[in-house]
């Protein structure tokens, strides 16, 4: 059975909604987990839960309902962690100096095998230099990236990195490029996925030198890598590529606005729902298609992000993630052990 560490302390809703999140996922996908973190909060929330069960809103944002968890039927294992690492902290300094950490053990049972992937919700930084250092780099492979699942109005792409590296040279775009393309065939089931580099034009001649250089090195391996050229912001949810392309710092900001501006539009709308009568009837039919669209584009449906290019599964959640985002993060790291992209980034490096 596959066995997936979640860090129990990382995140805004620590440890309630991570541990809530964690055996819910490990009932609905059967899958033991290996809580890491205070054990007597920990010990605390599986309580809580034993009696009153989980309360989510399933994403909807609507009013939670209760999900019955028995704990008696799953194989939960409690490892002891008496440090913390904070949002704020330096994460390479942190990392060294707090070893007793949860995401530093929660990387740890991967690297010694009592588990099989991590999920974390804390600190990216730590969650990536933990990883780096503890499972250590995938042969060919010079930094690892974050491979970030958006939805389009058709199917849903790879944006890569997502804020992993914000100093990038072309051959390690070019590595970004091979590691999203093995992840969008093998998790996302896409066929001979596209590849295109975010950037400021079409053209092969737009953009900074690092674009410029990516284009020209993507197109030299046209045969190995279904590459389409560079493609614009706005046409990231048009489905015209499989997998997006760019340093760090262009994903992580890219993924920010796509975020603030989807809450914004719904908030927005919701407010002409409330403005007059005739708009609350409207908003009153309106309802269900919304819930539909809002979980389409929910970031907890996706429940995480994976960090390629180590040798084991780290999924990265965002720091806000509540139960239904832990719950779908396991998902997300039990398909990625199953189908084992690790090896198939290190058996397409092999092959170059």
């Amino acid at each position: 059975m596959t066995r997936i560490a979640i860090d129990a302390m990382g995140g805004d809703h620590a440890p309630h909604e991570i541990v809530a999140g964690a055996v819910w996922g490990a009932q609905e996908y059967g899958v033991a987990i290996e809580l890491v973190g205070k054990q007597d909060r920990i010990e605390q929330e599986l309580d809580k839960i034993a009696q009153d069960g989980i309360y989510s809103d399933c994403g909807t944002g609507g009013k939670p309902k209760r999900i019955k968890i028995d704990l008696n039927k799953l194989d939960i294992k409690i490892t002891h962690a008496s440090e913390v690492i904070e949002m704020g902290e330096a994460p390479g300094q942190a990392i060294r100096k707090k070893k007793k950490s949860s995401i530093v053990l929660a990387v740890d049972a991967v690297a010694k095998g009592s588990s099989d992937a991590v999920v974390a919700a804390g600190s990216t930084g730590a969650a990536m230099a933990s990883s780096l250092f503890g499972l250590g780099r995938l042969t060919g492979i010079d930094r690892p990236a974050i491979a970030v699942t958006l939805p389009t109005m058709k199917k849903p792409i790879v944006l890569i990195d997502g804020g992993a590296n914000s100093n990038c040279t072309p051959e390690m775009l070019f590595q970004f490029a091979v590691m999203g393309v093995t992840f969008s065939k093998n998790v996302l089931g896409i066929e001979n996925p596209r590849v295109g580099v975010l950037n400021i034009g079409e053209e092969a001649g737009k953009g900074n030198e690092l674009a410029q250089a990516t284009y020209k090195l993507l197109d030299e391996h046209h045969e190995k890598i279904n590459f389409v050229g560079n493609i614009e912001g706005k046409e990231i949810f048009l489905s015209v590529c499989d997998v997006v392309v760019c340093d760090g710092f262009v994903g992580n900001v890219a993924l920010k606005i796509t975020e603030g501006t989807s809450s914004m539009l719904f908030r927005m709308i919701k407010s002409e729902f409330k403005s007059d009568l005739v708009g609350k009837i409207i908003g009153l039919l309106a309802k269900p298609f919304m819930k539909r669209i809002g979980k389409k584009i929910n970031y907890e449906e996706f429940g995480g992000a994976l960090l390629l290019g180590v040798k084991g599964i780290t999924v990265i959640s965002h720091g806000r993630s509540k139960a239904y985002a832990i719950k779908n993060a396991v998902r997300v790291a039990k398909e990625a052990v199953e189908t084992g992209v690790n090896e198939k980034i290190s058996r397409f490096n092999e092959e170059q």
